[in-house]
């Protein structure tokens, strides 16, 4: 049987390894396995949350409210916005999807940063579209620039912070690049772990009303699977000009987002406390994977998000270490199919995090 032939350059998104493989493949039992390979927010959703789904499991059979109205006007509260300027998608992902196939065909040029999310090119692959990257792994400006000029582009993808890397672009840089950025190229800014970031750093902020008043052909997403700790509702959004709104909402399935799902994120925007301790927690234990790595004299990269990704030396291979964790019921994300020489670690909590650095001991010894 013969298929659209622009699959052929097509490769299949690597999710992080399930609990449920540890204990099939490797007989790891259930209770020992802790799982840092995802980026999921390790103190579990809000008791908020969890009560309003309680008390509407019962209404399952409806189908939801496909116009999404109150998480729509939850969100534009919390950003500025008008409800004309939202798109809800069933994980942030599927908006990048709506993203290139509203802009792309296969004469199409997408251009982002060599390490990166590795969906963008996925996507702009199923639409035939070309990959432009830049040299570095981390986001250089100066490099997009350059390929911008030389080659144009018809999307650009830029991840603030960097997913699988974790740096961060200050926002007064990525406003100097946007200036220099012709109206009619679509600049998606991934803000899947901004919560993170604004935290840590403000210069490192991107305000979606400040972002899309200012440039009117940028789409900023954001995310309920990370600081909200939903990802297993998959809800994301995404926030522009309503002329694209209106463009994407030509691609949106009808009944894309659940009604639990809904509901779930409407209750979570309301709990910011405990948003906000989660976040606190987070920057806190990341602390000691720091020392951690400085203590065995491993660089890693700086990191404003809920993980951090770690290089390894010439001694040992990260392939080697992520297999050797498996076993130990240990799940983080091996950077080798980025071709780095690097581990990935969600941060955990703290319990999680002292079994983990007590276990690492043992691989890294073993793997002298």
């Amino acid at each position: 049987m013969k298929f659209n032939k622009v699959l052929d350059a097509c490769k299949v998104y690597e999710a992080g390894k399930p609990i449920e493989l540890l204990v099939r493949e490797y007989g790891v039992a259930l209770k020992d396995i802790i799982k840092l390979a995802s980026n999921e927010n390790p103190y579990g959703t809000s008791p908020k949350v969890k009560e309003k789904i309680k008390k509407l499991v019962s209404s399952m059979y409806i189908y939801p409210d496909d116009s999404m109205y109150e998480l729509k006007e939850a969100l534009a509260n919390k950003f500025h916005v008008q409800n004309e300027n939202i798109i809800i998608g069933s994980g942030s992902d599927q908006i990048l999807d709506f993203c290139i196939k509203a802009k792309c065909t296969q004469n199409s040029k997408i251009l982002m940063s060599k390490t990166t999310f590795a969906m963008y090119e996925i996507y702009g692959k199923q639409a035939g579209a070309t990959i432009l990257k830049t040299k570095d792994d981390e986001h250089n400006l100066e490099q997009f620039l350059s390929m911008y000029k030389k080659h144009g582009a018809d999307i650009i993808f830029l991840c603030l912070p960097n997913n699988p890397l974790g740096e961060c672009l200050n926002k007064d840089d990525v406003y100097a690049f946007l200036d220099e950025i012709n109206k009619n190229t679509l600049v998606v800014i991934d803000g899947a772990y901004q919560e993170y970031a604004s935290f840590k750093d403000k210069k490192k902020e991107i305000i979606p009303s400040d972002l899309i008043n200012k440039y009117n052909n940028c789409i900023y997403l954001g995310t309920f699977s990370k600081a909200y700790a939903l990802g297993g509702m998959r809800i994301g959004y995404g926030i522009a000009q309503k002329n694209i709104i209106e463009t994407l909402f030509k691609l949106r399935p009808p009944f894309n987002i659940t009604t639990l799902s809904l509901a779930a994120c409407i209750e979570a925007l309301k709990d910011k406390e405990f948003v906000q301790k989660c976040i606190e927690k987070n920057f806190k234990e990341m602390k000691r994977y720091e020392e951690y790595a400085k203590k065995k004299d491993f660089d890693y990269i700086p990191s404003y998000t809920n993980f951090i990704s770690i290089k390894l030396d010439e001694l040992f291979s990260s392939s080697d270490i992520v297999e050797a964790l498996l076993k130990r019921g240990i799940i983080v994300r091996n950077l080798a199919s980025y071709g780095l020489n690097a581990i990935r670690i969600t941060i955990g909590s703290k319990k999680q995090n002292t079994i983990v650095f007590k276990i690492l001991d043992e691989v890294l010894e073993k793997l002298k």
